[in-house]
């Protein structure tokens, strides 16, 4: 029930989702006849505005991607891959594909491949009322191996449904091969939460962040000149995703709280 209420209650507040059931309101008052047909109107514009500016989103997410950014990584046990980042080869796809967070495979892959850990745990599997695909972590495992990873260094953990079963799971497994210190590689958006849940559950993680949306030339560009100010107040889809991630990880981060799962 958990998972079903964590995939349908945030649509109502997400920018997207909020603004289009405040216009669902607006054209009911509007059928109504009401007088203050103006007020959801006013506030569904307002949102869409907000969240698709530039400046917004920019500052937004780099509050939650830039917390954990490393000096150096030391050497680990393990390499801990979070999942959310591929697509299984289903027909017409002639391999795995990866998505925006594709880069948490790459990275993942780099580190093991420069020695910083000699094992990967490839942490997700796939909800099954919502896709009979095979579970991320098989996804990542093909990807791993073509990019040079041996099967024999990589370890499968396909029963988690989100990031707190992730550590959950993955603490049952460094336990059992009496593994200390890993490297937890995912979205530097998704970091702040993740490192938590992980901590909490005493594995001693060390960030590894990557799919960085936000980078120093982005910030530098937001005050460059006035067009380019004004080219940031323009609504535009790709800030809307981004601040609807961000707000997905503080929603994320306040829920895991109340459950003392952080």
């Amino acid at each position: 029930m958990f998972l079903l209420l964590s995939k349908l209650l945030p649509v109502f507040i997400y920018p997207l989702g909020l603004a289009t059931f405040l216009l669902i309101i607006a054209l009911f008052l509007l059928w109504r006849r009401s007088r203050f047909v103006e007020i959801p109107l006013f506030l569904a514009v307002f949102i869409i505005l907000t969240a698709s500016n530039g400046i917004v989103s920019t500052y937004l997410v780099q509050s939650l991607e830039w917390q954990n950014i490393p000096a150096t990584l030391p050497k680990a046990e393990a390499i801990v891959l979070l999942g959310g980042s591929t697509k299984s080869a289903s027909y017409p796809r002639p391999m795995v594909d990866i998505n925006e967070q594709g880069d948490r495979v790459i990275y993942a892959a780099k580190l093991y491949l420069t020695e910083k850990a000699p094992l990967i745990i490839a942490a997700g599997g796939r909800i099954k009322w919502l896709s009979t695909e095979q579970p991320e972590s098989a996804d990542m495992g093909q990807l791993l191996e073509l990019m040079g990873v041996p099967n024999s260094a990589i370890i499968q953990e396909s029963e988690s449904l989100n990031t707190y079963e992730n550590a959950v799971n993955v603490k049952k497994i460094v336990d059992e091969r009496g593994i200390k210190k890993i490297l937890l590689v995912t979205s530097a958006l998704h970091m702040p939460r993740s490192l938590a849940i992980f901590k909490h559950q005493g594995i001693e993680a060390i960030a590894a962040p990557t799919d960085f949306l936000v980078s120093y030339p982005d910030l530098e560009s937001l005050n460059q000149s006035l067009p380019a100010i004004l080219l940031n107040l323009i609504p535009n889809a790709n800030y809307l995703e981004q601040t609807t991630k961000a707000i997905k990880e503080y929603i994320g981060i306040y829920i895991y709280h109340l459950k003392g799962w952080i």
